[in-house]
């Protein structure tokens, strides 16, 4: 029997999808809806004080605009002080290790570390060292959890808003990834949430950018576009790392247009209910033809509204729910 979603969050840390449950999940994404109420405040402030007095520190060692300023912006909307550092501007470049640099950070007082890395672990590292929270914003190709959640929150409030069910779930419902799955972290996150919350995904891409055993994961491997599309309710144009092409790993830019872009024609293979996403930036015309990214049945602006509220959720549970009921 399925458990219910919890009413306490008692992680310390958000570190990946594959560490929590389908109640944990559901706990964030039924906890974002609030947040995303805030956002839309017309006529009042677009603020709330469950952080105040709090300081959330986004730590990128990577370049980041989309994650980093969501971020940023929904620990503002929290009423939170924020402190951002990059690689270059830490004393890492001076050899400090990672550990020294958040004690000294947590010397100050800080709360919550949102880290981004290129090394997979680094912030399962850091986090089993130190008293901080801390979110893990990607890290090498191992994953990006908000990014699945914002994802899932997504198609899930698209599925109540067009079936008009305001307690639908994403049981049954069937996703395709489409693109490079093997290098992307995005992907690999959108694969634990998605199965845990009952649905059923398909992957799809030139098989060298198909990880080896991925039906393991609890998932469908093609390299038809059309077998991947014929079923799906919601497709995710995964966003091609344009030096993968250099390195022989799938066919031209101009062949994968061919054969893997959704584009109009491409969704004439999809049920006339299939909607789009993407994780940003696109690089248009090459995952994602501009017609769709632009029209009608894309979600992709929704998924960077929906980015802010899910990350509001995320540091609210996280350094609020420790000791009361929510």
């Amino acid at each position: 029997m399925e458990q219910a979603a919890p009413t306490f969050w008692t992680k310390k840390d958000l570190i990946g999808i594959r560490e929590l449950s389908r109640g944990e999940i559901e706990l964030i994404l039924d906890t974002a809806p609030q947040f995303l109420a805030v956002s839309k405040r017309i006529s009042r402030i677009k603020r709330v004080p469950l952080l105040q007095g709090r300081l959330v520190v986004n730590w990128f060692h990577e370049p980041s605009t989309r994650t980093r300023t969501s971020f940023e912006l929904a620990a503002k909307r929290l009423s939170a002080d924020t402190l951002s550092m990059t690689a270059s501007s830490s004393s890492h470049v001076k050899g400090e290790t990672l550990h020294d640099t958040l004690a000294n950070i947590e010397a100050m007082h800080a709360d919550i570390i949102v880290l981004r890395h290129s090394c997979a672990g680094a912030p399962h590292m850091l986090a089993a060292d130190h008293s901080s929270h801390i979110i893990n914003a990607g890290d090498g190709r191992h994953e990006h959890p908000t990014q699945a959640l914002l994802d899932a929150f997504t198609m899930r409030l698209a599925l109540r808003e067009n079936s008009a069910n305001k307690d639908a779930t994403l049981d049954g419902v069937n996703v395709a990834l489409i693109g490079d799955v093997e290098h992307s972290r995005v992907a690999r996150s959108n694969i634990f949430a998605l199965t845990k919350l009952g649905a059923k995904v398909t992957v799809c891409g030139p098989v060298a950018l198909l990880p080896a055993q991925v039906e393991k994961l609890g998932v469908r491997a093609t390299t038809s576009l059309k077998e991947a599309l014929c079923d799906a309710d919601f497709i995710y144009a995964l966003r091609i790392q344009r030096e993968r092409q250099g390195k022989g790993l799938f066919p031209s830019l101009r062949e994968y247009v061919k054969l893997f872009r959704i584009d109009r024609d491409s969704l004439r293979f999809a049920p006339d209910h299939a909607l789009v996403l993407h994780p940003g930036p696109i690089n248009r015309d090459l995952e994602l033809s501009t017609e769709i990214a632009d029209g009608s049945r894309s979600l992709v602006l929704q998924q960077v509204t929906n980015g802010v509220a899910i990350r509001m959720a995320v540091m609210h549970l996280l350094a609020n729910s420790q000791s009361r009921q929510l």
